[in-house]
């Protein structure tokens, strides 16, 4: 049910659905990261623990706090509800088990562990957004004596505060390198980890890739598999990392634009 079709008024409509571009935005981050851990554990397991970290940093910075951010807000509103009470009880048990994985990635000196516990946060995390998008929202937006938009009033770290990004900025023109050929963009082709965003829905592609190049160290680089040319995606990737990313073509279509991501 669209929480657009059921909010007692405008404003609550558009506060629901800042919150649910949000929930997108982190839910495709965090599945770029946990796609570079993985691939990392499988091919380089030296390289993991950097990745680990780096996705750790992101859980500390924006998912924990926005998990928080909801206790404080929506959840003891929701919770007041008669028809919601169980469920609340059942999404705080969840945060906690978010938690608990996080620490688990922040502690383990395996690889392999590692990957296996950002799959589970990811898989957890995805389904605990579907049931605040279609459940937890749609109560609070509907309710007529609850303004959804004064509860979310000020609360930066809810909304996604910090994470605007326009279009392209000054970007060197991609396609101007070798194509990977000569090494030049800092690795093999073949010990590169890959990332397919083909069947990656829409509304997730672009913020799996900026959580999967946020992943990628200094020194190395990522494939993009792209079902088009990925050029406002570039763009993008330019306004948020200034001159960071050396961008080659190894595949221009039909089927598949494979670019080769090279952090300078």
């Amino acid at each position: 049910m669209s929480t657009l079709t059921i909010a007692s008024d405008p404003q609550d409509a558009a506060a629901a659905e800042a919150v649910e571009a949000h929930h997108t935005q982190l839910a495709g981050e965090l599945a770029g990261r946990v796609a570079m851990l993985i691939a990392a554990a499988d091919a380089d397991p030296a390289a993991a623990d950097g990745v680990r970290a780096g996705l750790v940093d992101f859980c500390d910075r924006d998912l924990l706090p926005h998990a928080a951010a909801e206790e404080e807000t929506l959840y003891p509103v929701a919770h007041d509800l008669p028809t919601a009470r169980l469920l609340i009880d059942g999404m705080l048990a969840e945060h906690r088990r978010l938690t608990a994985l996080v620490d688990a990635l922040r502690t383990t000196g395996s690889a392999v562990r590692a990957a296996t516990d950002s799959r589970a946060l990811q898989v957890l995390f995805e389904e605990h957004l579907e049931k605040e998008n279609t459940l937890v929202l749609p109560l609070l937006a509907g309710a007529p004596d609850i303004s959804l938009a004064a509860l979310l009033a000020g609360m930066h770290d809810l909304l996604g505060h910090g994470h605007e990004h326009g279009g392209a900025g000054e970007a060197a023109t991609p396609g101007g390198g070798c194509g990977g050929a000569c090494g030049c963009g800092g690795s093999d082709e073949t010990e590169v980890p890959e990332l397919d965003v083909r069947d990656v829905p829409h509304s997730l592609r672009h913020a799996t890739v900026f959580g999967a190049i946020a992943a990628v160290p200094s020194g190395h680089a990522m494939i993009l598999v792209a079902p088009h040319d990925p050029l406002p995606l570039l763009g993008q990737i330019e306004d948020r990392h200034r001159g960071a990313f050396a961008v080659d073509y190894l595949q221009r279509g039909p089927e598949a634009w494979r670019l080769l991501l090279t952090h300078r």
